[in-house]
């Protein structure tokens, strides 16, 4: 059994399948033919994980693997230099298509080589982590960092396909599996409170990829994350409904993986976590929330084990990155806030000093 979502954006719609042991689809639902190069680029780990599992899905002889050892670091020119170096060993022509199977990193990577490789190519994401399953698989948004921040290169450009197959969640770590639930707990807050409070009740049946209980988080959080995509796909923040609304907690948690230099130690989801709590310290600075439901969000992400500590979270160290955000124009700074559970919306033109004094208050 699956589950196929369309995701219609400027007219052109793609599927997205959702279920367990389903990789072997991905040869029906993307059309592939024997005479047409198939590139799949894929994590190392991952392949290492699931080297049977892959290999008997894509044994066709234009099936060319290129195994890719992937981290934050790696979203580079220099890893795009590397990775379309042997692409073009291969000799694509535009019918190529490009097959990514790993996590979100592999994903902005490799949507950016799709996206300017012959001036585009098809593209098939196979996301193998929570965190790129629910959420960075799903919009079109590719990108590689540059010194002064996250995604700061990049290309908006859709997929042909998303394939969602939670066996590959098994291998993960719990520590990858709660960065993911982090993104869950943001789609929630940002759009729908109902769907917050069934995470509240289950969200260790969630964390413990109960099958039931994962696939409707998935599920759930691509259709919130789709519908705001459907509306704003380049984020112009034109409307209430712009897909900047997304990036609650990002504009704090990208600067502090982007200071952090992209170690380790630091996860995308636990920025974010943090992230989310400064910016709903800021929202209730603001008069915009209660203190009853700031604390409601935290203790969930308490509960989750994700961090929710920003005593030490300075700011003005972080200043050149909050600056450098995307969404931000002139210095000035474009902030997500939320007014309450499930309902977010954008502080618009903020000079930095006056949203770190909120933030010291």
């Amino acid at each position: 059994m699956e589950t196929k979502l369309s995701i219609k954006i400027n007219n052109k719609i793609y599927t997205t399948i959702i279920g367990k042991n389903i990789l072997n689809k991905v040869s029906k639902y993307a059309n592939f033919k024997n005479d047409i190069l198939n590139i799949i680029i894929i994590d190392s780990k991952v392949y290492k994980n699931h080297k049977n599992y892959i290999n008997k899905i894509f044994k066709n002889k234009n099936s060319k693997k290129i195994i890719f050892n992937s981290s934050e670091k790696s979203k580079s020119f220099e890893s795009y230099y590397k990775i379309i170096k042997k692409i073009f060993y291969f000799k694509p022509d535009r019918k190529t298509k490009i097959i990514i199977i790993g996590g979100g990193v592999l994903g902005d990577l490799g949507g950016f080589i799709a996206s300017t490789l012959l001036r585009g190519l098809d593209l098939i994401l196979i996301p193998t982590t929570l965190l790129s399953q629910v959420d960075s698989s799903i919009g079109g948004k590719n990108g590689i960092n540059f010194y002064s921040g996250k995604n700061l290169i990049g290309t908006f450009y859709q997929p042909k396909l998303v394939l969602i197959d939670i066996s590959f969640l098994n291998t993960l770590s719990k520590r990858q599996i709660k960065s993911g639930y982090s993104e869950i707990v943001k789609h929630a807050v940002i759009k729908n409170k109902k769907y917050f409070g069934w995470l509240e009740k289950n969200y260790n049946k969630v964390l413990n990829l109960d099958k039931k209980y994962i696939l409707m988080a998935i599920i759930e959080s691509i259709k919130i994350k789709s519908s705001i995509v459907m509306k704003d796909e380049k984020e112009n923040l034109i409307s209430k409904n712009s897909r900047a609304l997304l990036n609650f907690g990002h504009t704090i948690g990208h600067a502090l993986e982007a200071s952090n230099k992209y170690k380790n130690n630091l996860t995308h989801g636990e920025a974010i976590s943090l992230g989310m709590v400064c910016a709903l310290k800021i929202s209730n600075k603001l008069k915009y929330i209660s203190n009853k439901k700031i604390d409601k969000i935290i203790g969930h992400l308490k509960n989750a084990k994700l961090p929710t500590n920003i005593e030490s979270i300075n700011l003005n160290n972080l200043k050149r990155f909050i600056i450098q955000d995307k969404k931000n124009f002139s210095n000035k700074i474009n902030f997500i806030v939320l007014k309450d559970i499930g309902n977010s919306s954008i502080e618009k033109n903020i000079p930095f000093a006056k949203l770190n004094k909120f933030y010291l208050k």
